[in-house]
Formats: structure tokens, C-alpha cells, sequence
């Protein structure tokens, strides 16, 4: 049977992530677990999105035999996580990267510098549970830098999403090449995953670490070693 609605009315029908999934689908745009779809998202929507999800979550709620019509403690506990999904944890998927300035390396510095530890904070795409750990970054500057904090703010956006770390570390590394352009560039993460810590094998004091070198980095194998021992002093200041 054919819809009599006007199409408008049929639109506002429709749930709100069915037609931003349409929308991306025939743009050719992909939203993997990891991408970011700010752009692509119209005006009011990522409101409507928080409704929706809180409604899915309730449902959830209720699939798991919890009582939340009557239980106190899990009566708003959809809005709650509702948001902390799309503002929060994962908001490197929906909110768009902040404002990063970046300045002409007028001294012309070809030093390099680390910055760290950087918290970040994320969670395993596989299960959605936390991902928790430090990140350094090595700069060896080109014609462009950004001021020390703004390494903070992007990581957190990046990271802030559901990830595996050897993709979250590339994606960094990617916007911080797209911001100031250095000649090499150094990442170093260590995390604890608590897919390992809070589940399955359970093993509390498992991390990883990964790291990524592109540029000057990867080509002076002392420059990359010099990169390592300004981590390995930053790590042991912290525990002194």
C-alpha cells in the first residue's frame, strides 16, 4: 500500500540515524566505528539522534530484565547514557574537531620536542568498554606549529571514539600531519583494555603499546631513538 503522507511528514517519520545512514550511503561517505560524520550531520539532528538512542537503550534495559518503571536507580539511566555516547565517549563521531590554530615557524626550529603524557581515553570498538592509557608525541617542526595543548584537545577528539589503538594511533597521526605539517612525527601509546582487565581472560595488568614514526622519524634511526629516551625520562619522572 502506497503512502499518502506528504514527504515531508513521511521524513519526520523516519528515525533520525535511518536518514543519516541513507545520507552517507549516497554520498559514498563510510561510517565505521572510528570516522568522524560531523559533516554530515544537518542542524538539530544530533538532538534527535539522543532521543532515539535513549529510546534503544531503554529497550535494552528492558531485554536484560531490568524493572525500569520502578527502579529508581535505572530510571533515567537512557538519557544518561544517551548522552554520554554522543557527547562524551564518542563524540569524535559526532561533534567536529576543535579549533586548532596553528603559526609560521618563524624561528625556524628543527629541534625536536615530545609531549606527553597525554591521557587518553577511549573504548574497544569490539565490546564498547574502556580503553585507558598515556600517548606522547615527538615533533620535528616544519613550516607550521601548534601551541602545546591543542596535541591534548585533538588526541582527545580522535580518541574519543569506538577504536582498536593500532587504528586510533594512525588516525592521529594523520590530523596532526594535516595541522602544522612537521617534518617527522613520532606517537607512542601505552593503554590497558579492559576487554582484557574486566572480561574474558581478565588479566589486570595487561596493556599494550604501540607507536607510530612517519617522516624525519622513521628515516634517522637516531632521531627515532632520541624520540624513545625523552619518553623513557618523562615516564620516569612521574614515577619519582
Amino acid at each position: 500500500m502506497t503512502s499518502t503522507l506528504p514527504s515531508s511528514i513521511t521524513g519526520q517519520l523516519t528515525p533520525v540515524s535511518r536518514r543519516i545512514r541513507e545520507r552517507l550511503e549516497n554520498a559514498g561517505v563510510p561510517f565505521l566505528a572510528n570516522d568522524n560524520i560531523a559533516d554530515h550531520l544537518n542542524e538539530g539532528e544530533l538532538e534527535q539522534l539522543e532521543i532515539e538512542v535513549a529510546g534503544k537503550v531503554r529497550e535494552l534495559l528492558r531485554s536484560l530484565v531490568i524493572d525500569i518503571d520502578n527502579d529508581h536507580n535505572t530510571e533515567e539511566t537512557a538519557e544518561r547514557v544517551a548522552r554520554m555516547y554522543l557527547h562524551e565517549v564518542f563524540k569524535g563521531r559526532y561533534h567536529e574537531q576543535p579549533k586548532i590554530a596553528s603559526f609560521p615557524n618563524v624561528k625556524k626550529l628543527d629541534e625536536i620536542y615530545t609531549v606527553g603524557p597525554i591521557s587518553v581515553r577511549s573504548a574497544c570498538s569490539h565490546h564498547l568498554v574502556p580503553i585507558l592509557g598515556n600517548c606522547w608525541i615527538g615533533i620535528k617542526p616544519g613550516e607550521r606549529v601548534i601551541g602545546l595543548s591543542k596535541f591534548s584537545r585533538v588526541a582527545d577528539w580522535v580518541f574519543s571514539r569506538p577504536h582498536i589503538q593500532e587504528e586510533a594511533v594512525m588516525i592521529l597521526a594523520d590530523e596532526i600531519e594535516r595541522l602544522c605539517e612537521p617534518q617527522g612525527l613520532a606517537i607512542l601509546v601505552k593503554a590497558q583494555h579492559y576487554c582484557m582487565k574486566w572480561r574474558g581472560v581478565k588479566e589486570p595488568q595487561t596493556s599494550m603499546v604501540n607507536s607510530i614514526v612517519r617522516g624525519d622519524f622513521r628515516h634517522d634511526p637516531s632521531l627515532k631513538a632520541e624520540f624513545f629516551e625523552l619518553v623513557k625520562q618523562q615516564e620516569s619522572l612521574l614515577i619519582n
